[in-house]
């Protein structure tokens, strides 16, 4: 393999609301992620070439997040949802990151490992999966406090805290001038 150049064939999955439930809406010092920043790091340090970022519905008066999710380099996916359900639940994601994994494994789609930006541990069997079949690189997860311990026994080498690049990707206040 060529060292010069980086083979950038993972996939990202981000679970949008753990995401910002995890950082900007935590009790304890909350901060945002420049999504940039975070979007340029995955490539760089887990050669994501495609990343997901999965959020529950489409709301109005949003636009300007998904404008920015989407310039960042994302790929943006809202979930189905009843038109009457719509303001009553929260977005949930989990089953359609899952079905997105699992569809592009049974498709048999041109990718080397899977990064996953999530706490939650409703993917825990498909981690384990993945790791099975050596297709997993990383679980990043938003928060230490909410970080689910069932991922405790597949050891360090596959999870990390966003906490520990914060310095990286945090989205830095402007100064006013």
């Amino acid at each position: 393999m060529n060292t010069n150049t980086k083979h950038t064939n993972n996939l990202a999955f981000v679970d949008g609301q753990n995401l910002y439930m995890g950082t900007a809406k935590r009790e304890a010092d909350p901060w945002r992620i420049d999504l940039t920043r975070f979007r340029v790091y995955l490539e760089q340090k887990y050669s994501v070439g495609k990343a997901y970022y999965f959020l529950g519905y489409v709301q109005e008066e949003n636009q300007d997040l998904y404008e920015e999710i989407q310039s960042a380099g994302f790929v943006l996916i809202f979930r189905e949802h009843n038109p009457a359900m719509m303001g009553k639940k929260k977005g949930n994601v989990d089953s359609d990151i899952i079905f997105h994994i699992m569809k592009k494994m049974y498709k048999k789609e041109d990718f080397t490992k899977i990064v996953l930006v999530s706490g939650d541990g409703d993917y825990k069997l498909v981690v384990d999966f993945l790791i099975e079949e050596n297709r997993f690189e990383k679980v990043l997860f938003p928060n230490k406090k909410f970080a689910s311990s069932l991922y405790k026994e597949i050891g360090s080498r596959y999870f990390d805290y966003l906490e520990n690049i914060r310095a990286k990707i945090e989205l830095k206040k402007k100064r006013a001038p």
